[in-house]
């Protein structure tokens, strides 16, 4: 280090050691740089016994109407309620409830209504239809009916205090066969055994259009050398069965081949929105997705996963 000072003094140059970069350097630039409306972060969390986190209905007017369906089923097996919100936009918010005590039929009733209407006040909706398949709850809470029964005495008066909580909320009457969402809540509740131990998840439904054994292609499938959808192919492009084709067959052949179109070589199925989805073998298909697993799920920028 000595002899380059020498030789760069001959330049008058003078070399100077560098310092070590102290760690709040960084921070000094930031601070010299803050943003006039820069707030710190707050990384204290209160909720820390928070277990779900939901996606918050968007900003909508007060005065749109929120529909509710109530019904309540007592049976035998035992006691459930289901309610079912329906927002102004159509979305469905489900709840189900299994009653843990000796009720009727009516108060299961009331009971249903109930859980719909707090769930209708814990998502703040001021406005609000209510139907339900019991004509003598629907027309004691419009006032209409007396209610002399002592344990729906009780009911009723709970749910007139909760209704001051809407600016606008009627009830009306419908047949059970409008209203079998809420009658299947119910009476999936009133049979279920529900353990306080068990956890049971949320239902989820889903829609097949087509039967199972024909979503079904697997390598055994594929052995006669043909994709699955080679004897519908076939009827599409030139009318021709199975030689072993049984009256059933053909029936269920021509059946399926009606959702298909053919264009030139390929082979097309039909929705119902009318969207054409292309038909593909096994192989194919397998392609499709491992290059659709590789576009969404590849390596990232810079080795980051």
């Amino acid at each position: 280090m000595a002899r380059w000072q020498i030789l760069l003094s001959e330049f008058d140059i003078v070399y100077v050691n560098q310092k070590a970069m102290k760690g709040s350097a960084i921070a000094d630039f930031l601070a010299s740089r803050a943003l006039e409306d820069y707030e710190p972060l707050n990384f204290n969390f209160p909720n820390k016994d928070l277990m779900y986190v939901a996606i918050a209905e968007g900003d909508m007017p007060e005065n749109h109407s929120w529909k509710l369906n109530f019904d309540g089923a007592s049976n035998a097996v035992g006691n459930g309620v289901g309610a079912v919100l329906i927002s102004p936009n159509g979305d469905h918010y489900p709840f189900t409830c299994k009653l843990d005590f000796d009720c009727t039929n009516n108060m299961a009733e009331y009971e249903a209504c109930i859980i719909g209407i707090r769930a209708a006040i814990d998502r703040e909706i001021k406005v609000l239809e209510v139907y339900g398949d019991s004509a003598l709850v629907i027309y004691q809470l419009k006032g209409e009916w007396e209610t002399r029964d002592s344990n729906l005495i009780s009911y009723r008066k709970l749910i007139l205090e909760l209704i001051e909580k809407f600016n606008d909320i009627t009830f009306h009457y419908l047949l059970r066969d409008e209203n079998k969402m809420a009658d299947a809540l119910a009476t999936l509740a009133s049979m279920v055994k529900v353990n306080e131990q068990e956890d049971m998840k949320p239902i989820q439904m889903s829609i097949c259009e087509a039967p199972a054994h024909c979503c079904n292609v697997d390598e055994e499938e594929e052995r006669d050398d043909h994709p699955w959808y080679h004897d519908i192919l076939q009827y599409v492009k030139s009318r021709a069965y199975l030689e072993k084709a049984t009256e059933n067959d053909k029936r269920i052949l021509k059946r399926l081949a009606s959702d298909y179109v053919l264009d030139g070589e390929v082979l097309y199925k039909k929705r119902k929105d009318q969207v054409l989805l292309r038909c593909v073998d096994a192989v194919e298909a397998k392609k499709i997705l491992e290059e659709v697993h590789d576009g969404a799920c590849g390596t990232h920028a810079n080795d980051i996963c």
